[in-house]
């Protein structure tokens, strides 16, 4: 008995390692993105700095990532670094923007948005906003606003200091006629009268720029996040160190690109 009690006992310990060698092996936790961290603290940074921004939603995310990429996908310029782009719906029914955080090894991240004006159609002298991808460079240098009236008594570019993101010349529709002219405009985005033109963003107003709030405007200097190629020039070139805000909190992967597109008409 004792010899049979022995017995079932090594049948036991070789029936347990047997059992553990066949286990599956446990899944190995994935590494936490470098990305996730820095995408959180800017997402906190608007929702603290920018009151009236619009939250990102994952069923809204999705159209405005996948526009963004088709506007891409048509361009010369390709995304090959981690890095925020300003993506901007020119549709008359939208007038909103959205900074995207771009990962070209992983899926894109909506930060958070706000409402702009894009080019208003039927008055004279207003171009409707171009759309495409607009880089922007050191080789066009930025200015801040002066704050000064207009002979209509508006500030245009908003109060003295607020940043102007100049793109160059751009060739878009002429707003006031109907047979589809273009013409070149100075495309820039920048703030606006807060006391008279502010309460209209969300509706095309402007002459062919992009309008923002005074918020979304210091905090897009602020976190650098068009300004990639401008914090590189500033650390050897005081023009460019003179226009980036003194109290900067770069993001750490800042962009270079504003894409424009209008999302009641087609693809590119």
């Amino acid at each position: 008995m004792r010899n049979l009690a022995g017995f079932a006992l090594c049948l036991g310990v070789v029936a347990a390692v047997a059992g553990c060698a066949s286990a599956p092996p446990r899944p190995q936790a994935a590494a936490p993105s470098p990305y996730s961290a820095p995408v959180a603290t800017l997402r906190a940074d608007m929702a603290r700095e920018v009151p009236a921004e619009i939250r990102a939603t994952s069923a809204d995310d999705g159209s405005w990532i996948a526009r963004t990429e088709a506007e891409f996908a048509a361009s010369p310029y390709k995304i090959s670094t981690p890095q925020l782009i300003l993506a901007v719906d020119r549709n008359p029914a939208v007038q909103q923007l959205r900074v995207i955080f771009a990962n070209p090894t992983g899926p894109w991240q909506v930060i958070g948005g706000g409402k702009v004006s894009t080019g208003v159609a039927g008055v004279r002298g207003y171009f409707i906003t171009p759309t495409g991808v607009f880089p922007h460079t050191a080789g066009i240098l930025d200015y801040r606003a002066l704050g000064t009236y207009n002979e209509e008594h508006i500030r245009g570019l908003g109060i003295k200091g607020r940043r102007v993101w100049d793109f160059g010349w751009q060739t878009a529709v002429e707003g006031w006629r109907t047979d589809g002219e273009t013409n070149e405009m100075r495309l820039a985005i920048h703030a606006t009268d807060p006391d008279v033109f502010e309460q209209f963003l969300g509706r095309p107003a402007s002459q062919g720029c992009v309008r923002v709030s005074a918020p979304m405007n210091v905090f897009l200097d602020r976190h650098a996040v068009l300004d990639a190629d401008y914090l590189r020039h500033a650390a050897y070139d005081r023009a460019f160190a003179a226009i980036l805000p003194p109290d900067g909190d770069p993001f750490p992967y800042p962009g270079t690109y504003m894409v424009v597109f209008d999302s009641s008409e087609p693809p590119p």
